[in-house]
């Protein structure tokens, strides 16, 4: 994989949107990946998950996150990486994600469409086992613009894409979940299955499993500069626990599909909802006090 501190200062350094946007026709693979026990073990005690030899279904999106990050920061990209909220996730667990099995990764950028807030683009993440596809993950990422938002956009940006929320657009992304509990018909959150306290120093365990240092999730000095009043969770670590949540009621192939919305300001205190569907799941975050949702989802 590739190395991501190079990663980062092209991120830092890159300024300014191609005149033409176009994404890169090409696709970044990595052949013979293996899974390393002791960061699996550490990234599974960050998520709530049990240590076992079937892989979580969000662990592969950490293990191919520097291959994203190469394709993001490449000159061919579109936008810069500062900047991008990314507004959902999809996993699709297709076959068996053993840890002792040998994975080969590609990723791509496809599917830029405008959005009422910007453009939308998606950021697809394979992997296959002896040439079997096993997982699929889409990213959707929002370039929002002050002329589409009616002025200055409101959110603050990602920086990097492995799920930090900064800001829901209006209306759903593409690929986000349709019926997920994102409320009752009179706006208020489901009454929650249970509660959690997310202590501050998730934003920094989080960040040295998954590689993403963005300092919005481990500065709150550096947070507040992108308008946040205190460091944030990822976005991806919120998915990470909803389905740890759910660990041994899930199918052996299913998707989970997420839309981040507000962010969690760290400390924090939030209901998680979940609510049986067929063989699948309707669940959600939202703050314990206000109700305001953070992340709506489902499992099909």
């Amino acid at each position: 994989m590739p190395s991501l501190g190079p990663l980062y200062r092209a991120a830092a350094l890159r300024r300014g949107v191609a005149a033409d946007p176009a994404l890169p026709s090409r696709e970044l693979t990595v052949e013979g990946v293996g899974v390393d026990l002791s960061h699996l073990a550490g990234y599974n005690r960050v998520c709530g998950f049990r240590l076992r030899d079937e892989l979580p279904a969000t662990y592969p999106h950490v293990v191919a996150f520097p291959l994203a990050m190469a394709l993001m920061t490449a000159p061919d990209f579109p936008f810069p990486l500062l900047g991008l909220i990314h507004v959902a996730n999809r996993v699709e667990v297709l076959g068996p994600l053993r840890s002792s099995a040998s994975f080969s990764f590609g990723v791509r950028a496809e599917a830029l469409r405008p959005h009422d807030r910007g453009t939308q683009l998606d950021i697809v993440t394979t992997a296959t086992v002896d040439g079997t596809l096993v997982w699929r993950d889409t990213s959707t990422y929002l370039r929002r613009t002050a002329a589409a938002a009616g002025g200055s956009p409101s959110g603050s940006p990602s920086g990097s894409p492995s799920g930090s929320p900064s800001g829901s657009p209006s209306g759903s992304p593409s690929g986000s979940p349709s019926g997920s509990p994102s409320g009752s018909p009179s706006g208020e959150a489901p009454a929650p299955n249970a509660v959690w306290r997310v202590p501050r120093r998730v934003g920094t365990d989080y960040a040295a499993v998954s590689g993403d240092r963005n300092p919005i999730h481990t500065s709150r000095l550096l947070a507040k500069v992108f308008g946040f009043p205190r460091t944030i969770a990822h976005g991806m670590w919120t998915k990470a626990r909803c389905l740890a949540a759910l660990e041994g009621r899930l199918p052996d192939t299913y998707t989970a599909d997420v839309a981040f919305k507000l962010p969690i300001l760290l400390p924090a205190t939030v209901g998680f909802s979940a609510v049986a569907q067929g063989d699948g799941w309707d669940f959600g975050v939202h703050d314990e006090r206000s109700g305001r949702p953070h992340l709506t989802g489902l499992v099909r």
